[in-house]
Formats: structure tokens, sequence, C-alpha cells
């Protein structure tokens, strides 16, 4: 019997498993098809400066602890699992192209300073000048130096790697419900009927948390995001470039020696797999609007996943309402920068019993539901 079963096999449920096992633990996941959910659309953003909004302090707060560990994650996990793993430090640039952009990012602006975060205003020439491949059309930039980004697909495979040196077991199966015994999590149960017995259950599932039998409804709904991916990009951009083309928010994200993400979709469509002509057209056509040369690169994959999305836009940690089930999902669109932060305070939490302050914000009972972690 393990210690610990987690179910989810993404960036969230390995970095959750790796910790475990540093510690001791024995260590099962669960997943069918590890990394193959929204861990394998993820551009790898760790932006919480750029994505810094009005009411989401304690998020911000949680995503810049966790962006303040990833230098030393990333050196940890390469040394661990023998990989090439890196982060790309070149920075984020928030570029606008007409009077209201400029409005958009000066308000952004004054709001950032407001909280000390580190960003700082560029002109059209200056924005140009950082990355020469931009349109001539933009009129200026917010460049967010200490947003950064990593390749989740290498990242995930890191994990996995660090994570079976260690003696983690990897289960392919498909999770079917949590064993409740004597009203306790006391394991999962897999499709076919086998059961994984263990002494702890961490849920982590990511979109299809949120409904599966044993465990308590939670407010996590999948929210679709069509992503794309190009070929040939060597020396288009040195760091991350993000936009809004009429209305509609764009990214680009360079990764690997060559290779270009743009992305991505919001919708709210439910476990809707299709990538539509729509949405590569749109993504394509805003990612050229911004860097002109993207046409001239191979589209190489178009993909559609489910972000865990929750009423806040922030995750779900620590205690569920059942004995012996604790929850690590939620994460909307800051699954990959989380990844660190989750792992240490899910770790502890299993460790000694307590969540750490950090985490206290994001636990399930304030959307009212009843704690219930012994």
């Amino acid at each position: 019997m393990s210690d610990v079963v987690i179910a989810g096999g993404g960036l969230v449920g390995l970095s959750v498993a790796w910790r475990c096992a540093q510690r001791g633990m024995a260590v099962t996941v669960v997943d069918e098809a590890p990394g193959c959910g929204a861990s394998r659309a993820a551009a790898g953003m760790l932006a919480p400066v750029t994505e810094a909004a009005y009411g989401e302090e304690a998020l911000l707060r949680l995503c810049l602890a966790s962006l303040q560990r990833y230098p030393d994650f990333v050196a940890e996990l390469r040394a661990a699992a023998g990989s090439e793993l890196a982060l790309r430090s070149a920075g984020t640039l928030l570029v606008g192209f007409d009077d209201d952009d400029m409005r958009a990012l000066d308000e952004l602006h004054r709001f950032q300073r407001e909280l000390g975060l580190e960003a700082e205003r560029l002109t059209g020439r200056e924005t140009r000048c950082r990355e020469p491949s931009l349109t001539p059309r933009v009129r200026g930039a917010l460049l967010v130096p200490g947003d950064h980004s990593v390749d989740p697909r290498a990242l995930h495979a890191a994990l996995l790697s660090a994570g079976e040196r260690l003696g983690v077991r990897v289960a392919r199966a498909r999770v079917a419900g949590v064993r409740i015994v004597q009203g306790a999590a006391a394991g999962l149960e897999l499709a076919g009927g086998d059961v994984l017995p263990a002494g702890v259950v961490v849920l982590a599932l990511g979109a299809a948390s949120g409904r599966l039998p044993g465990a308590p409804d939670l407010p996590v709904r999948p929210v679709k995001g069509q992503i794309l991916r190009l070929a040939g990009a060597a020396d288009l951009l040195s760091g991350t470039v993000r936009a809004l083309v009429r209305g509609q928010h764009v990214y680009l994200v360079p990764y690997g020696p060559d290779r270009l993400v743009i992305g991505a979709t919001v919708e709210d469509r439910g476990f809707d797999p299709t990538v539509t002509a729509g949405g590569v057209h749109d993504l394509l056509h805003d990612a050229i609007e911004v860097v002109p040369d993207v046409g001239e690169l191979e589209l190489v994959e178009t993909l559609a996943r489910w972000r865990p999305g929750t009423p806040d836009n922030a995750p779900i940690l620590g205690c569920s309402g059942v004995p012996r089930l604790v929850l690590a999902t939620g994460h909307y669109r800051n699954g990959v920068l989380l990844t660190p932060i989750t792992a240490d305070v899910i770790a502890e939490l299993l460790d000694s019993g307590q969540l750490p302050a950090l985490a206290a914000p994001f636990t399930l009972d304030r959307f009212g539901e009843e704690q219930a972690w012994r």
C-alpha cells in the first residue's frame, strides 16, 4: 500500500509526487496518459507581473512566491533527472498598437507600481530595439524583466524521470473514483475495478477534478484553449511577447532552438476537443499582426485542451471536506507557474498536517465548503 496515491500525472501531480518522495513517502501516481492533458498544451509562461489583476492580490503573492522558487526548482530538477531543462529569462513584453492599448498599458503600469512590481514603460522605438521582429506599427510596451518561461513538456519529462528515480510508481490507468472507507479516503478506484489503497489521496486531475465519484463536487470547470506550435523560429524572438489585437489577447512564446507557441483561445465549451478553423485562423492572424515573419513559419501542431477554471481564477489547495483526501487543482491559467509552490505546500501538509500560511487563502472552504483534514 502506498502512503500517498495521486490522481493525475500532469505537472502538478508529478511535482507533488517528487516532493513527497523526497520526504520518504511511498507514492503512486495514477494517470492513463501522463502529461497529455493541460500540461501538454501549456505555453509555459511564468508571468505573475504581466497578469496581475485587481482583486487578485492574494493570488499574485502565491504566484510571485512560486516564481521565486523556479530557478532553484529547475536546477534541482535538472540534476535529479539528468535533463537539459532550462528557464528562458529574457523577460516579457506586453505591446500595444493604438490609443486604447496605450491607456490600458498605462493603467496596468500604475497598478504594478502601486504593488511594488518591476515593470518598465517603453516607447515604440525602444520596444522594437528589444524585439526587432515586431511590426513597425507597435506604439509602445511594458517590459517585465522578471516574467520568464519554461518548456512545459521538458518540465514534465524531467519530473517524471526524477520521481521514478526516487521510487515514485506511475500507474497508467484511468481513475474511476475515490475509494471511501468509514467516511475517509482510502485509495483510488480504477476503471476495470482494481483498487489502489493508500493512506492519503491527492486529487490533481485538473479540469476533470470537478465531478469524481467519492470526492466532493468541486467548483472546477473546463475552460477550452486552442494553441499552436510552429517551427523555424530561431532568433525570431528572445522572450515572450503578449499583445492585444482587436480586443483579443495573443501571446508568442519561444522555446527550444527554433520553436514558437502561439495561444490561446478562451472558450467555455466543456470538454470539447475540437481544433476549429476559426480558432487557428484567429490565432495566426493576430500573431502575424504582431510579428509579421510568423507567416513564414511551419505550422507543426494544433491542439485543444482544458484549463481547470474556478470561480475566482485561483487554485484549490489543501483540505477537501473528506478526511484523507487532499486537493491540488483548479490552477486555471497558472498551472505551470504554480507547480513549485503547489508541490511544496501539499508535501508539507502531508508530512506535517499543516498547510503553509501562504496557501491558506486557497482552501476549498472559501467557497463555503466544510474543511475536514485530520
